[in-house]
This record gives C-alpha cells, structure tokens and sequence, in this order.
C-alpha cells in the first residue's frame, strides 16, 4: 500500500468522524432543544392550570409571589410573542427563557394570565406543588384529607402516599435535615422526591414525574440510525470509487479483447487500484509487444522464406532438365545450400521467438568472460578468412574474470556481434573486454564503413536491413542483433552500438551485471 493511498483514506476517514461528530452533535443540540421546551411546559402545565383555575391564586397562594414571582396580569400587559399569545387562547401552557430560568404562563377563566417565575424549574415545580398540596391537607383531616390528596395528585400529575410505617422513611440524614422545615427535596437530578410534614406532624412522601434527560431513547435511537447512515454513505462512496476504478479496468480488457491493443487504464498513485492498474497496463504493453513481434515476424518470415524455397523450386526444375552429372551435381549443390539456409533461418526465429517470448529458462553460473572471448574469436578466425582479429582483455586475477551468466547464450551472443564486424570490416576486428567489480563489458569494433547514427537503434529491429553496405548480399536475415539484444536483456543487461574511435567502423558494446540471482523480470 503506497503512502499516499494512505493519507487519502485516513483524510477521508477522519473527515467522516469529523462529519458524523458535527451532524450529532448539531441534531443533539437542535432536537434537544425543542424537548426541553415542550418538557418544561409539559412539566409545569399541572402546576399551571391548577393556579389557573383558582378564582384567586394570589390570595389562596399568597406565599407563592415572593418564592417563585406568582402574578396575575391582563395579556395586554405581557411581553408576549403573537405565537405565544395564540397559544395561550388555544389553552396551552407556554413557557419562555428568563435571565435566570423559566417563566411560564397560562390564560385564566377570567381572560387574565398567570405567570410563574421558577429558577430551577423542575426543583421549583415539585417545590410549589408540594406547599400548594401541604396547604390542602392542612385544612382537612380524615378521610376527606386522602380525598384531598387523591385529587390534588392527579391533577398536579403527582404520587402522593403518606408515610404509616418506620419502612416507608428516608434515611435519617434526610429526616434530620427536615428540622423545621415544611419539606425538604432530596433524590438525584433525575428524579426528586420531596418529605412533606403537615401542621399535626403527618408525614407524605411526594414524587414528581422525572426530570428532563437530554439522553432519552429517542435521542440514542435518532444517534445511531445518523452514525449508522452516515458511516453507510461514507463506505458506499468509498466502494463505489473502487467499482469506478475496476470498471475502468473492466472497460480496458474488453476494449483489449476487442483488439484495441493500446488501451490502458488511467489511474494515479492515490487510486484503490493504482497498483492493479499499473500491473494491467504492464501486461497489456507486454502482450501487445507480443503480438506486434508475431505480426513483424509473420509479415518477414513469409518474406525470408520465398526467396530459398524459389530457388529450390528453380533448383529442381534445373535438376530434372540436367544434360550431364556435372550440372546435376552443382545444382543439387545449389539446393542443398538453400536447405542449408533455410535451416539456418528457422533457427534463428526459433530462437528469437523464444526469448521475446518470455525467455528461455537460464541456469546462471559463474564462468570465465575471457575464456568465452578467446573461444570465439579463435572459432571466427578459423572461417574468417583475410580479417585480423584481435583479442584486447584487461589484466586482473583469475577470480574478478568470473561473472554469472548462462555462457551458451553469451558464447551465442558474442558470435553473432564478431561475426558481424568480420563480415564488414576492411580487414581488422577488435575484441575488447574488461571486468570491474559489479559488470562486465565487451566491446566488439571493426574497420568497415560503420553505421549511421540515426540506426543505431534501428539496427536491434528484428528483420531490419539498412540501405548500406550491411545489406542481403552480406548476409544474414536481420534477426541476429535482436537475439543479441534480446540475451542480453535477460542477463539484465543491454546491447548498443556507436562508433569505433580507434577503427573507425562500428563499436558494438555488450555490458552485464557481474552478479545477479537470475534473469531480468
């Protein structure tokens, strides 16, 4: 995996949780927000209506205008919304923001409205509704003050119970803290209770509905469905542009298999695929090498072929009207050497095919590069009547002349290259080798008109022919150079050609690693 594939799917990653942090966080605030306000006129629409109903609240409930700022005014004189007001004709509780907590208000029987300022509104809430009940109770007794509280509870939404046995009280702490007081609150900020003591000293417990949780179910359940969407779009755009990615692969291979062999998939170093992609695109040059090779050598052999097989067929035609042995012989001679070169030629394409093919399977070991020059310039000097050729190895030990190569393939190598010089040259060949501690390099030059630079490259071309003296009346059917190039490349290393500075001919060059594990990928 490439670093920078990395980077981007860790951006992308961390600009998901940064999404999906904001997107909850926004909808936990937003949605929150709206729940808190209907809960606090929810939770104070019991107290509310109840003072609502009374025909004189602030007389009933005189204590309630200094504890929790009980009035009673016309909605003309109220700061009031449109939407508020309206609301309040429907018969709603509204409640709205103060500097210090919540106010709420409600529309009388006689058109004025209540209001009640509470600074902690759930405390303040369970607070009045427990003065207001234990101001009922006092003023029964009996059997009637349990009607009373029945009543009182359901409609101030509360659980009344009065305390009869030792099991039902607080601990002692919350009992001790009651001293004097009416009533006192205790409980965690989810759900207070509230020990209420009457005049003649009755104990009730009083327990509010619970408090506002901000992390209610709904809340989580809506949290989990937006994390799970959001992480669901996240992976689907990501496994999308994988499918782009293959699809632009897939779309290449059938454009291939249609037989536009020079299409290739267009991906950068950040792509899912780009690795996959680069190895396509590497296939798809390879098979269409390949298949441009069989072209050129479908296309030259049929060409290289007729030239032999017409003279052999002139050759037979010649035998059968021969007037005497000596021109039966010479003929048959005559065929017989285009046999000879047509098994020459044959080979050759063999041999190139297989190693632009894939190559053959080398079994490199280490052998001695000055021994394999000598044998081949000793074997050349032998056919190679009229040339001098010299043999030029640097001075060093016996052990740095040893380099790794398959020495049948290099022995082939050289060959064609001296071959080649000899058969051009005006009468002089060098052969120069010389080994350094990582390569090895041969350099074969000759004395003959040498090769134009702009076909240096030209001249590695399978089939190809230059329009000089290196031409079909040398020799020679245009694929030995290839087959030079082609071992080399499998050695890991690589052929070209220049001038010769001190012959002035050509300069073939052949240069190796000196060690490697095998053959060139």
């Amino acid at each position: 995996m490439s670093l920078k594939f990395f980077l981007k799917i860790y951006v992308r990653l961390a600009l998901i949780g940064v999404t999906v942090v904001l997107v909850c966080w926004a909808l936990f605030a937003g949605i929150n927000s709206a729940r808190e306000k209907i809960w606090h006129e929810q939770a104070a629409a019991p107290l509310m209506r109840w003072l609502a109903s009374d025909p004189e609240p602030l007389a009933r409930y005189h204590w309630m205008r200094s504890l929790f700022g009980l009035s009673v005014r016309s909605p003309s004189q109220l700061d009031l919304s449109p939407v508020m007001l309206e609301r309040l004709d429907y018969g709603q509780v509204v409640g709205e923001t103060a500097v210090a907590g919540y106010r709420y208000h409600a529309l009388a029987n006689d058109g004025h409205v209540v209001s009640l300022h509470l600074d902690q509104p759930y405390r303040d809430i369970a607070r009045a509704s427990a003065l207001i009940v234990r101001w009922h109770l006092d003023n029964t007794s009996g059997h009637a003050r349990l009607a009373i509280a029945s009543d009182i509870g359901r409609a101030l939404n509360l659980q009344l119970v009065a305390i009869q046995n030792p099991g039902q009280l607080p601990d002692q702490a919350i009992l001790d803290s009651l001293g004097d007081q009416p009533l006192v609150i205790f409980g965690d900020r989810r759900q207070a209770r509230v020990l209420l003591r009457l005049a003649d000293g009755e104990l009730w417990m009083l327990t509010p509905p619970e408090a506002f949780d901000p992390w209610g179910w709904p809340i989580l359940l809506m949290l989990v469905i937006v994390l799970g969407g959001v992480l669901a779009l996240g992976l689907y755009m990501g496994l999308q542009q994988i499918d782009t990615h293959m699809r632009r692969v897939e779309s290449v291979a059938i454009r291939i298999r249609r037989g536009e062999m020079g299409a290739r998939v267009d991906s950068d170093d950040g792509s899912p695929v780009s690795r996959l992609a680069a190895s396509f695109n590497s296939m798809a040059e390879h098979i269409q090498r390949l298949v441009e090779v069989q072209r050129e050598m479908i296309h030259a052999v049929s060409h290289e072929l007729r030239t032999p097989v017409a003279r052999i067929r002139f050759g037979v035609q010649m035998v059968e009207s021969a007037s005497s042995p000596e021109a039966l012989e010479k003929q048959l001679r005559g065929i017989d050497g285009d046999i000879q070169e047509l098994d020459e030629l044959i080979d050759e394409i063999l041999t190139y095919a297989r190693l632009e093919q894939g190559g053959p399977v080398f079994s490199l070991q280490e052998s001695s590069v000055p021994d394999i020059v000598a044998q081949v310039v000793s074997e050349q000097g032998l056919i190679r009547e009229g040339v001098r050729i010299e043999t030029r190895i640097d001075d060093c030990p016996e052990a740095p002349a040893m380099a790794d190569m398959e020495p049948r393939y290099i022995h082939r190598a050289l060959q064609n290259l001296v071959g080649n010089a000899a058969r051009h040259a005006s009468g002089r060949v060098i052969v120069r080798c010389h080994l350094d501690e990582e390569n090895c390099r041969i350099d074969v030059e000759d004395d003959g008109p040498g090769i134009p630079e702009k076909d240096w490259e030209r001249v590695f071309t399978a089939f190809a022919r230059l329009d000089d003296s290196r031409t079909r009346q040398s020799g020679g059917y245009g694929l030995g150079l290839s087959i030079v190039r082609r071992i080399l490349y499998w050695h890991g290393g690589q052929a070209f050609v220049s001038r010769s500075n001190e012959l002035g001919g050509a300069r073939f060059s052949l240069v190796w690693p000196r060690h490697s594990l095998g053959g060139a990928d």
